[in-house]
């Protein structure tokens, strides 16, 4: 039998494209930025000037056009869908998708519903982000999450907030850890119904199976989110 493939990319294999913030902090294992996390290709395009701060404390203002341009420029190269790595940037869901054509998982928070119907009914998720300050009402409705969804951030830690959304050049790991795992064991103290965690933050995913031990709940992060969002995209076949 004839075998006929259909052409059209740049590149194929890849199909996911992130949508990276210009940072220059280090990103580890399990950091959406590291190439080395996904056990599957990806392909990669940096959208100037979106820095941390711009994104997360000024709710991205005056960044769309950048971003559309990005995503549509991944999808020209081959990606049959687009994330982000910034959760933060729910804000941008529905122009992203509408722009650029394909479907797009910009935030993690928007496991926040699925996770939900998943648990108990006088159980809920909760959510940990890097900036508690900084999670408005609107990234929550965006993203389809509860308004009032339990929230704990690493705002107030010594590391992780600090150097990620400062975009400094050196992380103290085991400062971002502590950080990260102190601010889950917060959120559960201050919440009994909290019955699952999600990572707002896509830099908190190495600490993943830290939190989960620290507070013995299952949690849900962005690697988790793009893992089922790309078994969507290109399923296997069995």
């Amino acid at each position: 039998m004839k075998t006929v493939k259909r052409g059209g990319k740049s590149v194929y294999g890849a199909s996911v494209g992130i949508l990276m913030l210009e940072t220059r902090f280090p990103r580890i294992p399990g950091d959406v930025g590291n190439a080395a996390t996904w056990p599957f290709p990806v392909l990669y395009r940096i959208v100037a000037d979106a820095s941390p701060d711009r994104v997360v404390r000024q709710g991205g203002t005056g960044l769309l056009d950048a971003f559309v341009e990005a995503g549509r420029e991944l999808v020209r190269i081959g990606a049959d869908g687009l994330t982000t790595s910034c959760g933060f940037l729910a804000l941008q869901q529905a122009e992203l998708t509408r722009a650029c054509g394909v479907p797009v998982a910009t935030s993690s928070l928007m496991q926040v519903a699925a996770v939900d119907a998943l648990l108990p009914p006088d159980k809920r998720a909760g959510i940990l982000t890097i900036s508690q300050a900084s999670l408005t009402e609107r990234h929550l409705a965006l993203s389809g999450a509860p308004l009032d969804a339990p929230v704990a951030g690493t705002d107030h830690g010594r590391e992780f907030t600090r150097v990620i959304l400062d975009d400094e050049a050196e992380l103290d790991v085991d400062l971002a850890r502590r950080d990260v795992v102190d601010s889950a064991r917060g959120l559960v103290e201050e919440h009994p119904e909290v019955g699952a965690i999600v990572l707002e933050c896509t830099n908190m995913c190495p600490y993943s199976a830290d939190v989960a031990e620290a507070v013995g709940l299952p949690v849900y992060d962005f690697v988790s989110f793009v893992t089922w969002f790309q078994s969507g995209l290109a399923p296997r076949r069995f």
